[in-house]
């Protein structure tokens, strides 16, 4: 396995709420690749004392550690046990009931000597590129079918967040895990994969710059890191030019690359 990973912050001044990991299971057969991206409340509304940073850590540590070393569970299985140990390490300071308790989205992949397993929640992306060149993407496309003027709303998407009819974060409530996209491929016709966070998926959904494959050939030739700063001078020029982003002017931006 040989990887390639690069994570931005929105803001010099904002920790990146993003995490990235790889792990190579002691078997040597195989592999991780986990990416979050961690959803910003609004500043003091989340009932929790900790910040999202801390939760994505936690969260992430636990995907990563637990996809590595339990090849008995399934990745929806992996989830639900990380959320569940990750709650409990701060049910007893925080409100884990409130609608914006630290959450994040989820992009999470394993292989072995003969499968790949994909996992994602939210609007994170697995891209899979076989050998012949072709890219398959991996979505949940649940947070895009919600109206743009609803997500301008912060109540009206807060009554849709991890509500059915709406769209699902991994925060505290372990049975979301059953609620992500899943599915398995031969590893034989898996080349490459790719994980992202919607910072870094901007280039192609939200610029149009080009389709996955072309976002995979970019990560492919120039690495995350070249990625993420076409990203950045992207944001920038639709700034200049007086044009208007969804969201944040730079958010959070993660991209991972492996070569099975």
């Amino acid at each position: 396995m040989r990887t390639e990973a690069a994570t931005l912050p929105g803001s010099p001044e904002r920790p990146n709420e993003d995490w990235v990991a790889t792990a190579l299971p002691a078997s040597g057969t195989g592999g991780v690749v986990v990416v979050l991206d961690g959803v910003t409340p609004p500043a003091g509304e989340d009932g929790c004392v900790h910040g999202v940073p801390w939760f994505t850590t936690r969260l992430g540590g636990a995907l990563t550690e637990l996809s590595a070393s339990r090849p008995d569970l399934t990745l929806p299985e992996i989830l639900s046990l990380a959320i569940r140990r990750t709650a409990d390490t701060h049910r007893g300071t925080c409100d884990l009931s409130h609608v914006r308790t630290p959450q994040a989205t989820v992009a999470l992949a394993r292989w072995d000597a003969t499968t790949v397993e994909h996992l994602v929640l939210s609007d994170a992306a697995l891209l899979l590129q076989a050998p012949g060149g072709a890219v398959r993407a991996v979505l949940d496309d649940r947070l895009g079918r919600v109206p743009v003027e609803i997500l301008r709303s912060r109540e009206a998407t807060d009554r849709l967040r991890n509500q059915e009819g709406g769209f699902f974060t991994a925060a505290a409530d372990p049975a979301v895990a059953d609620l992500a996209v899943v599915g398995t491929t031969p590893r034989s016709e898996v080349r490459a994969l790719a994980a992202l966070s919607d910072g870094a998926t901007r280039w192609t959904d939200l610029f149009g710059q080009g389709d996955w494959a072309d976002l995979f050939d970019v990560l492919t030739e120039e690495g995350p890191s070249g990625l993420l700063g076409r990203v950045r001078a992207l944001e920038t020029a639709r700034t200049r030019a007086g044009g208007i982003l969804r969201g944040k002017l730079h958010d959070d931006a993660t991209a991972v690359l492996a070569f099975l």
